[in-house]
């Protein structure tokens, strides 16, 4: 080889190698970006658990609104998700049949069995009363789109679903109501007060504390829109007080109260207070219990509980179900099952109602559990009151449940009064969707229009629930609202009879102005 052609060759490769070495760097940075951009695409991919659902990065729970079927991995949703969802694919398309969106707000993704029972129900109810708002005879307008808003079990997990719902009011959606809520809690009453302020209406199903409720003291309007169909807990103990007025069992009682409490049970233990002032009770002596160290403390207070005089009976427990639950259990080992007790307590005794981890036996062992329902299927069936409720209007609901026409809903069980007091809900937020204001040139109501007609829900315009007459007062709330007295069974809930915050049902003339 010359040596101008070995110059010329070490030239050429001299300059392929550190060429080379460019390419397989920028074939690295390109696989490199590619990889990354792969992973993060793959990783919105798993996130997403369905449209509007997804998985926040270090979550586990799928939050949101679901706009299409999803079940959230429950397969006891998934028979009346699917109904809801040809419910609602029939209304779309339809330009003489204008819609409206309702969103059942619950926590669809809890893993406590209670909770789902409780859930289950209510969003079958909801269903019911959705496939009557656009089925009856009366064919009214606009129909009735359901969606499911997932709040979630955490602290803030609510707010994924709340903020999307404030997107939700104009568009293809037409957001005109929540319903549902869930347990009064301190993370509800935060989702429920931000709904609020962006004027969507709420109607709370199960929601029962006073302070998550118009018209309290110095609070005229916390949450304006917001109606319940539930009574407050303050009208629970009323309605309480009453029955123990006519059925006395001794005259002496113990107060077990939830201390650290909540909204919940803060104002079940205030209204107990009220209920000891104005019933043949007298408080013996107060228990509280811290509910992370529950059953440690039940241990002692049962043993308190059996050092009491022989005539004190009644136990007053402002506590949750869990804690109720563990509480008859530990009750059930007393040492003086000799000695009989009732225990008076609030609606969420009705959570136990298909509890497995609850001790049937201590049922059986002079303890009777006694509780404020919502609902009950047996209220309004057997000799019910003139007023108040009727026959007739419960029997809607049973012909919805007995119809062939309509979606499957999977198994029903109405005995602890979710479903009933789903689907009143439902019929409580239709009723103020269609008397709402339309403004002029528009097919559906305006948004804060709809929480303006509560305070009109009187008189004939009542709501005829399935769990008794709906008349609410200019905050919302239900006025004298026909209160179930159930009595906790093994394997079941036993209708006792109703009992009235007013003490006595209201007539006509008395929905009509409601104090």
């Amino acid at each position: 080889m010359a040596v101008g052609g070995m110059g010329s060759w070490v030239r050429e490769h001299v300059w392929e190698i550190p060429l080379r070495r460019y390419l397989s760097l920028g074939l690295a940075v390109v696989l490199v970006a590619g990889g990354v951009f792969g992973v993060r695409t793959l990783m919105r991919e798993v996130r997403q658990c369905a449209p509007g659902v997804s998985r926040p990065a270090g979550g586990t729970e799928c939050l949101g609104v679901a706009t299409g079927p999803y079940d959230f991995k429950q397969d006891r949703f998934s028979k009346v998700v699917e109904s809801i969802r040809k419910e609602n694919d029939s209304l779309t398309g339809q330009k003489s049949d204008p819609y409206v969106t309702v969103a059942l707000m619950l926590p669809f993704s809890s893993q406590e069995t209670t909770d789902l029972n409780d859930v289950e129900h209510q969003l079958q109810g909801a269903y019911l009363a959705q496939y009557w708002a656009n089925h009856n005879r009366e064919d009214q307008s606009p129909k009735i789109r359901l969606v499911l808003a997932n709040s979630g079990t955490g602290k803030d997990t609510w707010k994924t679903a709340v903020h999307q719902l404030e997107g939700m009011t104009g568009g293809k959606d037409r957001l005109r109501a929540v319903v549902g809520i869930g347990q009064s809690t301190d993370p509800n009453e935060a989702a429920v007060r931000e709904l609020t302020e962006h004027r969507i209406a709420v109607v709370g199903s199960s929601i029962t504390a006073d302070t998550l409720a118009n018209g309290q003291p110095g609070k005229p309007n916390p949450f304006p829109g917001l109606a319940r169909v539930a009574p407050t807990n303050a009208d629970e103990a009323r309605a309480l007080a009453y029955y123990a007025k006519a059925n006395p069992n001794g005259n002496k009682a113990i107060l077990v109260y939830a201390d650290p409490g909540d909204p919940y049970t803060n104002s079940l233990k205030q209204s107990f207070g009220t209920l000891l002032k104005g019933s043949p009770y007298t408080s013996v002596l107060e228990q509280p219990f811290t509910p992370s160290e529950s059953s440690t403390d039940f241990r002692d207070i049962k043993h308190t509980v059996c050092d009491t005089p022989p005539d004190t009976h009644t136990i007053l427990f402002a506590g949750r179900h869990a804690d109720l639950q563990q509480f008859v259990n530990v009750l059930g080992g007393r040492g003086c099952k000799e000695h009989s007790f009732q225990i008076l307590t609030g609606d969420e005794a009705s959570y136990l109602t298909y509890d497995k981890d609850l001790d049937q036996e201590a049922l059986q062992q002079n303890l009777t559990v006694l509780y404020t329902s919502l609902a009950h299927p047996d209220a309004w069936v057997d000799d019910p009151p003139k007023t108040g409720g009727s026959t007739d209007d419960y029997y809607v609901l049973k012909g919805l449940l007995n119809d062939d026409k309509r979606g499957p809903i999977g198994s029903v069980a109405l005995d602890d009064g979710q479903l009933i007091i789903g689907y009143d809900a439902v019929r409580l937020a239709v009723e103020g969707i269609r008397r709402a204001v339309v403004p002029q040139g528009e097919d559906i109501p305006a948004l804060n229009s709809v929480g303006n007609v509560w305070p009109r829900v009187v008189g004939s315009l009542r709501v005829p629930g399935a769990s008794g007459w709906i008349c609410l007062d200019r905050h919302g709330n239900p006025y004298d609202k026909a209160v179930p007295i159930v009595k906790l069974t093994k394997g079941g809930a036993q209708f006792v009879q109703l009992a009235w915050p007013k003490g006595k049902a209201l007539d006509k003339s008395g929905c009509l102005k409601p104090a």
